[in-house]
């Protein structure tokens, strides 16, 4: 169960220091002056308060290179979150305020407007209460900010959305996300002392785990505050709200240096979109310009020779072992192809005119949805199946029709381990689906 719990103090700075000398006007404030305050003099009487989320996302890392945008289960690190931002529904808008131009362009493919920072707060000493106030000081409409942090790939809507409640219909003017952590805390010794002293536990009587309610700790997930509060140099204060998130939500990339690690995590607990993913059963690949590099080599006796990649039948190797069927198709007829089948034990179809006649044929055959069928073609005439498949992919060398159609451009090459990168990738989709099944499965247990 998620908790949010309000107080009334005075400030409270992005570093976690407290003002102890709180403004009366401010305790006191009704909700309509809270209203005001948050849109300020200037704005339309009785205008809704411009909610703005704003994604930090600078590109230098000194633990992982351009750590922002590194693919975490098969979704660029920011790509999470600027996704649970959008399917939340709260935001007027989302910006991502970056100084990386490859940062900026990932933000703007998954829908972000990009805030291109100046180098004054994109040092290693800046805070990222320096970058806000910049953002703030160049778009006037903003009335709050939710600055979510791009390290926080299982944030999910609900989390925001819970969290704007406290905004709206409590009248807080900062809300920030926490996790109950069970730490036992000691005062640390400086170099020459010898004792040290609990913090927290008294050491003659140590509660146990579950006679203990925990403490609770900042997590980093967001930090919602009223631009008043963000021009006096605090990310907390006036009336303010926790909002907790539990521990399998509480990932944070700064701390979870271990990538595997966290991808696992991910993969159980993080938000994969609105949309229903199903599991690829069957999987129907053009042998030309995917399978083969498209090229033809005739032997001096006549011989028409082609060649493939093993790490390409590894794939398909690996996909059928996962229980994905795995179909050839081909336009033209080939002796070789046949072997190419027989040797992979695949389902072969050649001199295929209609290449989605067959896939469809396919598809009803096994009583499958289009969702459940994944394509791999490169040229024009595989234009439609791609369109219909609820996967799809072309190597790096297709066709423009063909990249146009598809779901999913490989980095790699046709005969040079396309197949097997997008294998890879049914894969990781897969695993995706059942970890959303799962989770939809704990939370109506929960319910």
């Amino acid at each position: 169960m998620h908790k949010t719990t309000v107080s009334e103090s005075g400030d409270h700075s992005g570093k976690g220091k407290m003002n102890t000398t709180a403004s009366g006007s401010s305790e006191n404030a009704s909700a309509s002056e809270r209203k005001r305050k948050m849109t300020g003099s200037d704005k339309e009487p009785g205008k809704k308060p411009h909610l703005s989320a704003l994604i930090l996302a600078r590109g230098g890392s000194k633990g992982i290179p351009l750590k922002n945008i590194k693919v975490l289960a098969g979704v660029p690190l920011i790509g999470w979150v600027i996704r649970a931002a959008f399917d939340s529904g709260v935001f007027d808008s989302v910006w991502v305020s970056t100084d990386h131009a490859k940062i900026a362009e990932v933000a703007e493919e998954f829908g972000a407007q990009v805030h291109r920072r100046s180098p004054k707060v994109s040092t290693d000493s800046s805070s990222s209460l320096d970058a806000i106030q910049e953002f703030l000081r160049l778009h006037n409409e903003v009335d709050i900010i939710g600055n979510i942090q791009a390290t926080s790939p299982c944030l999910h809507p609900n989390h925001l959305q819970d969290a704007t409640r406290k905004i709206w219909e409590d009248g807080c003017d900062s809300v920030f996300s926490v996790v109950r952590r069970h730490h036992f805390r000691w005062q640390e010794v400086k170099t020459g002392g010898v004792d040290t002293k609990p913090l927290n536990l008294d050491p003659a009587n140590r509660p146990r785990r579950q006679d203990w309610d925990g403490e609770l700790c900042e997590n980093g997930s967001f930090y919602f505050a009223t631009r008043e509060l963000i021009e006096k140099g605090y990310l907390q204060g006036g009336k303010m709200a926790y909002y907790e998130m539990l521990p399998e939500f509480s990932v944070d990339i700064d701390i979870d240096i271990d990538w595997p690690v966290a991808e696992q995590r991910v993969l159980r607990f993080g938000y994969f979109g609105k949309d229903q993913l199903e599991q690829v059963k069957l999987l129907v690949c053009n042998i030309d310009g995917c399978l083969t590099d498209g090229q033809m080599y005739l032997s001096a006796g006549g011989e028409e020779l082609v060649s493939w990649n093993i790490r390409d039948t590894a794939g398909i190797s690996m996909v059928q072992e996962q229980g994905v069927e795995v179909c050839l198709i081909s336009s033209r007829d080939c002796h070789i192809h046949k072997l190419l089948a027989k040797k992979t034990d695949c389902q072969l179809e050649q001199n295929a005119e209609n290449k989605v006649e067959v896939l469809e044929l396919w598809k009803n055959k096994r009583k499958l949805s289009w969702e459940q069928v994944a394509y791999m073609g490169n040229d024009e005439s595989d234009v439609e199946c791609l369109k219909k498949a609820g996967v799809s992919g072309v190597p790096h060398d297709a066709s423009s029709d063909a990249v146009k159609a598809a779901g999913y451009t490989c980095r790699n090459s046709a005969g040079r381990g396309a197949v097997r990168e997008f294998t890879d990738h049914i894969l990781l989709l897969s695993e995706q689906a059942r970890a959303k099944s799962q989770q939809k499965k704990n939370t109506e247990e929960c319910v």
